[in-house]
């Protein structure tokens, strides 16, 4: 059996696994690199495999870092299911076609705006037919359940506890007569916190492959991270009178925050809040989620019951055209706005950064990972001058940095998920996180746990005996 590794390699996004036997080859994951030029290029560059070659993909979660690339895969051939969860395949009719919606526009952006007329055009990576065309060969399967996508292969999603409908991946591979077991791990949620779930515990693998999002650091506990919360969404709408501009992800962070605005309406420490929620694709997956409640934690049922009481809520507005986004500039005090994309690369975010950045009263709330490249990173390194839509806009807001919030899981919270296996597995390869972060947990799981542990580089191949 034979590994590659096309993706998440010593860098956070891009995920991309080709695993090959004697008689097939499926892909887990099929994501798009994130973070400026480098990443642009790489999703241009064409796989390094024949995607027609591909028998099946399984799919850990919806995030674009593990599906963006899906669409291209069907342009360059690939015919054959993807397997993922119920709540996966649901959301990923939103987020492709969302991100294709994104590919195209932004090249009519670059055609208006190329100087050279002797260079040609840049197309879209995909199209939103690609995407249609790409949907049609999800195949959802629920959690637990057990699938044979090929003779030899055994596949089983476990809840990951990271988004909704995320999922840790079991994969049970027979070739030349040898049975092993590969675990993905997926992107794993930070345990107790409220909505989603704590991860399933594994209890052995052969081959596993873990994420080190946050592989070299600590998040701050949550109580703390909420007093923060409070304390800077009290001073810039009460004391500044200034707006409160948050960056996030429209699946998952968008959903968790509403959350916690409720919560602390509901408990009297916030009052008279006025929340924008300023991303179509936000608002059409905090639809969706409501209808997957079975997948929430107690906390978050209990909490969905007082909100449909009506009594005492936020004076919560979900903005969907582009005239109704634009008149939020027009506020200068007392909003809340929540905008994609929540690494400030792309969507309606980087209008309203353009917008409040320059204001020292008002203050950006960074909630989630920001990746090396993108304008969310520049802004949590201390930029004093940042670069939006061609012009320079100086940085006087206050910009806070709230980790306790991530969707993954830390240091910590990787290691006990690994003490849950009963024996090490013959091989762990720390993916899916910067070099710094997936070098940290490698000497940790190797000094605490006593596991072998390999970090792969972008393209490695690796014989699995």
């Amino acid at each position: 059996m034979q590994v590659t590794f096309n993706g998440a390699a010593q860098e956070v996004t891009g995920s991309c696994t080709l695993i090959e036997t004697g008689q097939t080859r499926f892909l887990v994951d099929c994501g798009m690199f994130q973070g400026g030029r480098e990443a642009s290029d790489k999703n241009r560059t064409p796989f390094a495999f024949e995607p027609s070659d591909i028998d099946f993909v399984l799919l850990t979660h919806a995030h674009i870092d593990h599906s963006g690339l899906l669409p291209k895969l069907y342009r360059e051939g690939f015919r054959g299911p993807i397997h993922t969860t119920a709540a996966t395949a649901e959301l990923l009719e939103i987020m492709l076609r969302d991100s294709a919606h994104i590919q195209e526009t932004e090249a009519k952006r670059r055609a208006r705006r190329r100087r050279n007329r002797s260079k040609p055009v840049k197309e879209p990576i995909y199209t939103l037919a690609h995407a249609e065309a790409v949907l049609l060969q999800v195949r959802p399967v629920d959690y637990e359940e057990r699938l044979q996508p090929q003779t030899g292969i055994e596949v089983r999603f476990r809840d990951a506890g990271h988004i909704l409908g995320s999922a840790i991946v079991e994969v049970w591979v027979t070739d030349n007569g040898r049975a092993r077991k590969l675990v993905f791990s997926g992107d794993l949620g930070q345990p107790g916190r409220p909505i989603l779930r704590d991860p399933a515990i594994i209890e052995e693998a052969d081959v596993l492959f873990i994420e080190s999002t946050y592989g070299n650091r600590q998040h701050k506990n949550l109580t703390d991270t909420v007093d923060e919360f409070v304390a800077v969404v009290s001073e810039t709408l009460h004391v500044k009178k200034g707006n409160v501009i948050i960056p996030a992800f429209a699946v998952g962070r968008t959903q968790e925050l509403i959350y916690y605005f409720h919560q602390l309406v509901c408990e009297g420490r916030l009052g008279d809040l006025d929340i924008f929620v300023d991303s179509p694709m936000a608002t059409a997956v905090t639809k969706l989620t409501a209808r997957h409640m079975n997948l929430f934690d107690e906390q978050a049922r209990s909490l969905a019951r007082w909100h449909a009481e009506g009594d005492n809520i936020p004076n919560l507005k979900f903005v969907g055209s582009v005239e109704e986004s634009q008149a939020l500039n027009d506020i200068r005090a007392g909003a809340i706005i929540i905008a994609a994309s929540g690494m400030c690369t792309a969507g309606r975010i980087k209008y309203h950064l353009r917008e409040n950045l320059p204001r020292p009263e008002s203050a950006v709330l960074i909630t989630g990972f920001q990746a090396q490249g993108t304008l969310g990173r520049r802004l949590v390194d201390g930029a004093d001058l940042v670069r939006i839509f061609g012009q320079d806009v100086p940085v006087r807001a206050n910009i806070h940095t709230l980790n306790g919030f991530s969707a993954h899981a830390d240091q910590a919270a990787l290691l006990d998920w690994l003490g849950g296996f009963k024996k090490p597995p013959s091989r762990t390869f720390v993916v899916h996180g910067e070099a710094s972060s997936s070098a940290a947990l490698a000497e940790k799981i190797t000094s605490q746990l006593g596991w072998k542990t390999h970090i792969p580089s972008l393209g490695e191949i690796t014989q699995i005996i």
